[in-house]
Formats: C-alpha cells, structure tokens, sequence
C-alpha cells in the first residue's frame, strides 16, 4: 500500500509553476525546485518522476488554474461581452506583469514544443481549447446580432488567437499600455464595424482602458 504523501500536492505543484514560469525549463534545475517547494530531490522524483515530468504536470496544473478558469468565468457572459473581458484580464495581467514572465504556455510553445513533441501537442492542445472558445463566442454573437457576419466565425477565432499570442509575446519586451490596448482593441473592433454600420470607432478602446487600469491582477 503506498504511503500518503506528507505535502500538499497543490501547494507544491503551484511553487514548481512559479520557478518554471520565471526561468524556464532548461534554466530551472532541480535544486531550484527543491529550494522553491521545500521538498528533496528524492520526494520530487518520487512523487512525479523527472524534471520534465514535473514540468509536464506543472503545465497542466497552470492551465488549468489560468486559462481554463478564465475560459470558465467568461463563458458565463453573454458573447460579445465574453470576448471583451477575456481580453481585459490578458491586459491587466501583462501591464501588472512586473516580472515580464507572460504566458507559462506562450513561453513553454517557444522554448520546449519545438524539440519536444509531447509538449507540442500539449500546447497545441491548449491553443485550440482557446481558440474554440472564440469560435463558440464568434458563433453565438453572429446569432444574436452582436458580432459581424462578414467574416466567418473560425476565420475571427483564428485572428483572436494570433492576437492573443501577439500581446502575451509583446507584453514581454514592451509592456506599453497604449500598444498592447491598440493591438486588442483594433482586433475587438473588428468583430462589431460591420454591425455598427461602418463605423471607425468603437467603445471596446476605452472599455478596455478603464478594465486594464482597475481591479487587481489574476493569473495569467
């Protein structure tokens, strides 16, 4: 019969995202994860196996903790309102980010899915989670008249995913507000200039303005 372990899985597993999230995979060592969760190498490995493995789980904790939460919490908004508060909290957490880490997956997708096929699919995974979760939006605001129908509904998830992945690399090396509210708020606007009849503007800027600069910041 295997012995309970004597730590608290998530507590652990949230101090490992940390120390990957800040340095990497091939930076982070196990010493680092040792001093960072309070655990011997020997309970790390015998509890998740090796570094990558730790990583993996890691990854899966931080997802799930990040991004399927914030899918979740917007899922619950009508579409058009969906799409927006999405974004909102990717701006706030980018302009709160004083450590200019970004995403854990964005950075794993450039770092480790190249050489690593496992981590590909994993991040590939989470992309078309993602992007899925436009579309549905996409669809359901072509319904209810909120979001244009010149464009079809995966061609506007597409955009929104490239945008996403724009902003969470851009917010590392150029945290700018006026940037990162543009790039979002010309990609929100996009969505609504047919149904507002053409116009040039639209209030998805200074909505976006007034959430990226309130309230506190979420895991990102």
């Amino acid at each position: 019969m295997a012995r309970p372990r004597e730590f608290d899985e998530g507590v652990v597993l949230d101090a490992a995202v940390q120390c990957f999230w800040a340095q990497g995979f091939e930076t982070t060592s196990i010493r680092d994860l040792m001093e960072k969760t309070g655990l011997t190498a020997a309970s790390l490995y015998n509890a998740w196996g090796d570094k990558r493995a730790i990583y993996l789980t890691a990854l899966d904790r931080y997802v799930e903790n990040s991004i399927g939460a914030r899918i979740r919490r917007c899922e619950a908004l009508p579409p058009r309102e969906a799409l927006h508060a999405f974004f909102a909290e990717i701006l706030r957490r980018s302009l709160t980010d004083r450590e200019h880490k970004g995403c854990l997956v964005v950075n794993s997708a450039l770092e480790m899915a190249p050489r690593d096929p496992d981590i590909r699919r994993v991040i590939a995974g989470v992309l078309v989670r993602i992007e899925t979760f436009f579309r549905s939006c996409a669809e359901a605001g072509q319904q209810d008249g909120t979001i244009t129908r010149a464009t079809p509904a995966k061609a506007q998830a597409q955009h929104l995913l490239g945008v996403l992945m724009g902003v969470r690399v851009l917010a590392r090396v150029r945290p700018e507000k006026a940037l990162l509210q543009g790039v979002v708020g010309t990609a929100l606007a996009s969505l609504d200039a047919q149904a507002n009849g053409g116009a040039e503007a639209s209030p998805d800027s200074a909505a976006l303005r007034a959430s990226a600069s309130s309230g506190g910041a979420r895991r990102a």
